[in-house]
């Protein structure tokens, strides 16, 4: 009887171990699987990050031969204008020829290597504090869609660059919501008083979130 008892016991026991085993397997099939397609998104990031980058070398080159000095964010591609070379003190009519330079970024956006890659530029007005956040409001409104109005009547954009343009630009006023501080911690009125000009690129708010899935993974 204790023999059968024991032969039970370890057929029981043998079953567990091969239960247990198939439960590894598994797990190792979905980390396998896992993986894979971590890497496959890690690839799609890697593809948005390339492209952005292909871009902001595309218009440092660009300004250079056109012996342009402006200065262009490394990371985001982003130009800002001194409110003071684009307007009188609280107007938003434009003056000048500070942005005479936009339509060439916007031409290299366009080029037939960027221009299905492109998803919103983004025209930013932003004021200093002074004044109440609703007249800033308006005026950094207004001063955005002057520059939009700008880009879409200027004669150095073909027909088809400013039907594109029209499906994707769009004119952002701040007001006083994002100003610039001096190392000292105090707004500094002059540099808060800006217009930013920005491009988001199609899929580039979903590699954000795959970003962050991908790091929390790391942490974990």
């Amino acid at each position: 009887v204790a023999l059968n008892d024991y032969k039970e016991k370890l057929a029981e026991q043998n079953e567990e171990l091969l239960a247990r085993q198939d439960l590894l397997e598994k797990q190792a099939d979905e980390y396998l699987k896992l993986k894979e397609e971590l890497e496959e998104k890690q690839a799609e990031i890697d593809k948005i990050i390339g492209v952005k980058q292909e871009i902001i070398e595309a218009l440092n080159q660009e300004f250079s031969k056109e012996e342009i000095a402006i200065n262009i964010d490394q990371q985001t591609g982003a130009i800002v204008f001194d409110a003071s070379i684009l307007y009188d003190r609280s107007k938003s009519e434009l003056k000048g020829e500070g942005i005479q330079f936009l339509p060439i970024y916007i031409g290299v956006l366009f080029s037939s290597e960027f221009k299905d890659d492109i998803a919103e530029i983004i025209i930013e007005g932003h004021t200093d504090t002074d004044s109440g956040y609703m007249y800033n409001l308006g005026l950094s409104q207004d001063r955005a869609l002057s520059v939009v109005e700008y880009c879409l009547s200027d004669s150095s954009l073909s027909k088809e660059q400013k039907e594109q343009l029209r499906s994707v630009i769009t004119a952002n006023g701040r007001s006083f919501s994002n100003p610039v501080y001096d190392a000292d911690g105090k707004v500094n009125l002059t540099k808060s008083r800006r217009v930013e000009v920005k491009f988001r690129l199609k899929d580039e708010e979903m590699i954000q979130e795959l970003q962050g899935i991908l790091e929390r993974g790391d942490t974990q």
